[in-house]
């Protein structure tokens, strides 16, 4: 029998499951559940904005969570530099009535890639933000890949991508003008320091913590721009991001501060500038130098 071209080689589609696990159906009644229930009860429980703004001001007034609540690395040349997905989450917590999470739609080790989804979701408002993305297996370093093969290291180079796009889904849903706040709250907590020690002796802190991580004065100065007796509490509140941004690995001590290399350039104008030797200087072993040989003549000894 004949059949018209487009049949003849028409995909023939792949053949459905024929049934859904036990475990399946029951995680899928599971999350549709939940997700109703986390409705319903938003719609019972509105926020309370000025409670809000109350749990946000005293949580940010805390130093632990102010260090954690901003970034920096370098990238190209330039410092990049933000919120963390740590000041995310508080504020989604301090905001109520936000679901949010990240899930690993598919994984291909053969490719080397995972595709993703990260998303936000406000009970109340029903504003909803998310995006889909690909994560290589792959970790880059001063411009080269490596491929990851260990599935740790897979999963935690998903874990970080992830947590990058879930952040800025929290921040979708979420006011500017709360998230504006919380960084100003933050800051100003940074810049107070923790404690009531005096300026001078978490100068000392400070200098000290970043001796133990092979960090001379004179790099902290030169990063900082200024002799560390002039150093404010904005300064010290900028070397603890540099501090926990190094502890989580965002950055390294090098990047940050980098070793001090003499140029050519350098080394030949400091060796023109030092004083020349007169004619009658001794040679080493108490000699003079012969009329032949001395500075200057042109002659081959």
């Amino acid at each position: 029998m004949n059949y018209p071209a487009e049949q003849q080689y028409a995909p023939v589609p792949a053949p459905a499951p024929s049934f859904i696990g036990q475990g399946t159906a029951v995680e899928q009644s599971r999350a549709v559940a939940e997700v109703q229930a986390a409705v319903i009860v938003a719609r019972q429980f509105p926020r309370n904005e000025a409670q809000a703004i109350a749990k946000m001001r005293t949580g940010f007034a805390q130093h632990s969570l102010a260090v954690r609540s901003f970034f920096r690395f370098s990238r190209g040349g330039s410092t990049v530099s933000g919120e963390t997905i740590q000041f995310a989450k508080e504020l989604a917590r301090c905001w109520t009535n936000i679901h949010y999470g990240v899930h690993e739609l598919r994984r291909d080790d053969a490719a080397g890639e995972s595709e993703m989804q990260a998303w936000a979701w406000d009970l109340e408002t029903n504003e909803r933000a998310s995006t889909t993305f690909i994560v290589p297996h792959t970790r880059w370093a001063k411009g080269s890949g490596t491929r990851l093969e260990d599935p740790r290291d897979v999963y935690e180079n998903n874990s970080n991508n992830g947590a990058r796009r879930l952040r800025e889904m929290i921040f979708s849903v979420l006011p500017d003008w709360f998230r504006e706040q919380a960084k100003t709250i933050a800051t100003n907590t940074l810049e107070k320091g923790q404690g009531d020690k005096p300026l001078a002796q978490r100068t000392a802190d400070c200098i000290a913590h970043f001796e133990g991580l092979g960090v001379t004065l004179e790099q902290l100065e030169e990063n900082r721009n200024r002799a560390s007796e002039k150093w404010t509490n904005l300064d010290l509140g900028q070397l603890s991001i540099i501090s926990e941004s190094i502890r989580r690995g965002e950055v390294t001590v090098d990047e940050e501060f980098p070793q001090q290399r003499v140029t050519v350039g350098e080394i030949r104008q400091q060796a023109s500038a030092a004083p020349r030797p007169p004619e009658n200087t001794p040679a080493p072993g108490g000699s003079e130098w012969p009329d032949a040989a001395k500075p200057g003549s042109g002659a081959r000894a």
